[in-house]
């Protein structure tokens, strides 16, 4: 691997707006549709499919109820989506770290 190599980032998470979901859900146990349009200032079209990327990938899991009589989309971090995030921190943070050495004295 090159000092830079950032060909390990996963590339389903890497996506600004998913970046930004998967930084969003990890933080919360879930997150309705609302929550997370507010969150990230996603259209509705657009934070749609990337939910649903990131529900194909098995990283969200995505609940759809009704609350009174209206529907409510619910998503959550799956286990994998929980490690990916963890892997995908941890990759990063070695970019960070190779790009910035320490100062030798």
């Amino acid at each position: 691997m090159s000092l830079f190599d950032s060909s390990g980032l996963d590339d389903v998470i890497h996506g600004k707006l998913r970046l930004g979901l998967m930084a969003c859900l990890s933080g919360l146990d879930s997150a309705t549709f609302g929550e997370l349009k507010a969150h990230t200032l996603a259209t509705d079209g657009n934070l749609s499919a990337q939910l649903r990327k990131l529900e194909d990938a098995g990283y969200v899991a995505i609940e759809k109820r009704f609350v009174g009589r209206r529907p409510q989309t619910r998503a959550r971090l799956t286990e994998s989506g929980r490690a990916a995030w963890s892997a995908y921190l941890e990759h990063l943070d070695a970019l960070i770290g190779r790009s910035n050495p320490a100062p030798q004295d």
